[in-house]
């Protein structure tokens, strides 16, 4: 954009005439929208998608231990039968998925409220090889399913400690 256009009317000789696009402040806009878009296309997707989820239905909470023996992962699934679960054992990772209803009815001398809510989820989590797909244990209590993944012998005795030497 030319700097006469920022001068007085008097030093250019007519009157200024901006469509929106010259504004300074439009012009000051776009480019920090092109920073951001620059900026944030480096980052993958998938977190903004789990936030997402997180924030617009529903997603359990996951606890995975892990020791030298097995894998062991808790979910939390408040208020979801066990018939509305499916746990599901791939050969790099496990799948917990399901779907949530809730109804709720209220009658009153005066009122009548009915609610309901609907929703799935599918959480899937990453497994180390060496998993005895044979022995896997599902139980599901008081809302809490809980899943035992032991480990196979090779995979039990893989990991060894490297000595370190001084020079």
């Amino acid at each position: 954009m030319p700097i006469k256009n920022y001068l007085p009317s008097l030093w250019r000789g007519s009157a200024p005439v901006r469509s929106e696009h010259d504004h300074p402040f439009y012009v000051f806009q776009q480019e920090m929208n092109q920073l951001f878009d620059n900026f944030l296309r480096g980052f993958d997707a998938a977190p903004l998608n789990a936030l997402e989820e997180r924030l617009t239905g529903f997603s359990p909470i996951v606890d995975v231990k892990e020791d030298g023996k097995e894998v062991s992962i808790k979910a939390e699934l408040p208020g979801i039968d066990e018939k509305d679960i499916d746990v599901i054992l791939s050969e790099n990772a496990l799948i917990i998925k399901g779907e949530k209803k809730e109804e709720k009815e209220d009658k009153g001398k005066d009122y009548y409220q009915m609610e309901r809510s609907y929703g799935s989820f599918h959480r899937e989590i990453p497994l180390p090889a060496g998993i005895d797909n044979k022995k896997v244990d599902a139980t599901f209590k008081n809302g809490i399913l809980s899943i035992t993944l032991p480990k196979t012998e090779d995979a039990k005795i893989a990991g060894r400690k490297i000595p370190i030497k001084t020079t």
